[in-house]
Formats: structure tokens, sequence, C-alpha cells
């Protein structure tokens, strides 16, 4: 999916570009003694979700029909232990600095970033995606350097990590211990107990303050997508994990700020086969799939393009994708 979303797959990079699956798939993770204390703070900051059955899919008929948001069907979910908020810079530093690993972004050599955000020489935009102009391929682009390689985490340690691939997540997840989300968990968890609602605070995108001015509930596109972004909500790009206001569960940020990844493939399909079941247990998604599922929209969208960050809504990348929008966070195992 090429859109304000995140961009599909990976443009040439440098000559390490054909060796990216091999270094990859041979992760090794080390014992958890090894765990830094920024990881530790990480793992407290949890929400216990209870289990029940609730109503998945797009209850108003909003959705893109290629999105495959209906029909909505019962799913029962077991309870589960997860993260309050997205993985941060600093969280995803703590791994990178235990196990040395090299994200895809690293060993490709580049990555998308939005083009009103890049912080790169010129010498270092080396295109736009196809279709997406505003998508820019920026060398030296990657989680350390979210912005181009004049940028650098250290600068940001509490906004969500970007430029990670669905490899990457999972790498991050075998390290801490914990597996990323099935798509139903994370529809359940994000709805915070709130029955069909548009957003995890209801139904209208914005609230009221009490000096008469809109209040902004999360981080998307303010102004024309995408050359003006009038930054109404205070954020040109993401924002720090634990701004806005938590949902019902403790979650913060199910609307807006990043993309998330799933364990889940795509498959727009997949819910009718859902309804024909009767009520889904802990489904874990389609065993095929045109890429892996995305949950939550980003701070590019918006409703004169793309209105995903609403609960139900839903997109997909392929898994070596990654983009400045593009993030996670994760779910306790079952054991």
């Amino acid at each position: 999916m090429s859109s304000c979303c995140s961009p599909e797959g990976r443009a040439p990079g440098h000559a390490e570009h054909s060796s990216a699956t091999n270094q990859v798939f041979s992760l090794s993770v080390p014992a958890k003694t090894g765990h830094s204390s920024s990881t530790d703070s990480f793992h407290a900051q949890q929400a216990n979700i209870p289990a029940g059955t609730f109503a998945m899919g797009d209850p108003f008929d909003e959705g893109y029909p290629a999105d495959g948001e209906t029909p909505v069907h019962q799913v029962f979910v077991s309870d589960f232990e997860i993260d309050v908020t997205a993985v941060s810079n600093a969280a995803f530093a703590a791994f990178i600095a235990a196990t040395g690993y090299r994200t895809e972004s690293e060993i490709y050599g580049t990555s998308a970033v939005f083009h009103l955000a890049v912080q790169a020489d010129q010498a270092d935009i080396l295109g736009t995606a196809a279709g997406t102009p505003w998508w820019l391929n920026v060398r030296g682009a990657s989680w350390a350097h979210p912005a181009g390689p004049l940028s650098h985490w250290q600068d940001i340690p509490e906004h969500p990590v970007t430029q990670v691939s669905h490899t990457d997540a999972l790498a991050y997840c075998a390290w801490a211990g914990r597996v990323l989300p099935t798509e139903a968990q994370w529809e359940y968890a994000a709805r915070g107990g709130l029955a069909q609602s548009r957003y995890p605070w209801g139904n209208e995108l914005h609230g009221t303050g009490a000096d008469g001015e809109t209040l902004h509930r999360c981080n998307i596109w303010q102004g024309t997508f995408p050359t003006e972004n009038t930054c109404d909500d205070g954020f040109l790009t993401t924002a720090p994990v634990a701004s806005f206001e938590p949902n019902g569960y403790g979650l913060l940020q199910t609307s807006g700020n990043v993309w998330e990844w799933c364990a889940d493939w795509f498959l727009p399909k997949y819910y009718k086969s859902c309804l024909a079941a009767g009520t889904v247990e802990d489904p874990a998604g389609p065993t095929i799939g045109r890429g892996r599922v995305m949950r939550g929209g980003s701070y590019l969208c918006h409703d004169s393009y793309c209105n995903r960050y609403r609960l139900a809504a839903r997109s997909s990348n392929s898994p070596e994708s990654a983009s400045g929008n593009l993030g996670f966070r994760t779910v306790a195992a079952q054991h």
C-alpha cells in the first residue's frame, strides 16, 4: 500500500541491500539478564486487559471497501497484557545496545521520510516513492536518524520509534520476551471498553476545552494534506508516546501518531469468514495475505485523504517496509 499510510517496500539503497534477509533472520537473542533499566521501566508500563467479547469492525460503514473493515463480527479475546504506549526510541535503543542488532533500514541504507520532516543534505535525498511524492527516499534514515542523517533519536527519546520493519519489531519482541498483538487484541484494547465507538474516547473527533477552543485528542494532520500542516494539535510529526488522554484501559495514542504493526497477515475478505464462523475466539488472522496488518493511523492521517485513525480502520504493508510514521507496541506472550 503506497499512500500517506506508509510507502510500500524498499527503494534500492546501497550494496548491502541484497544481504538484508540473511542479516535480519540470523539475530541471536541474548539472555534476559542483559536487560537494561530502560527496558525494565518500559515493561512496568503495562495495561491488564480483561477477557471479553466485542464487536470487531466498522459499525458506521465509513471505511474504504478495499480495507475489509466489515462485516462487524463477534470476537472473544482472552485476558492479556499490553504496552500502555508504543515502544519509544529510548526503549528501542536499549535493545540495540544489548544486542547489536541492525535494522533493515540500516542494512538497506535508506528509508522513507515525509517531505516536510526531512533533515538531510540534498545529496542524501534519492527520490520519491512511486505515486506519492510526499514520501522521500533518504539515505541514512533509520530508527536512530528517523528524519535523515541530520536528526537523532536522542533528541526525541520519548517519541515512538519509527523506521522499523515488521521483522525489526519481531526482533525486539524476541529480545524482550514479548510478541506483537494480534489484530483482534489490538482493536479490543484500543477500544478501552467502549462498544462500537468511532474513536477511543467516543464518536466525535474533537472536544471543546474550558476556554471554548477546540480540544485535540490525537495527533493527526490539520490543514491541507500534504503541503501544509497547521500543527493545531502541537505536532508536525510524532508526539511523545505519553501525549493526550488515555482510553478506558489506560492505553495512550491508539489513534494517530504512528501506525502500529500487528502480528496478522492482511486479507480484506477475512472478516467475512469470521462472521460465518460465529463468535471467533482469539483469532490469529488469516494464514496468507498481502502484507502485515497496521493499525491506528498516524500523524499524516486526514479525513480528506485517509481517515484511518478510526478504531476499526485497518491497513497493511509488506514486512520489510519502514517509514517515519510506522512503529509498534507489544503484548505479553501467552503461556
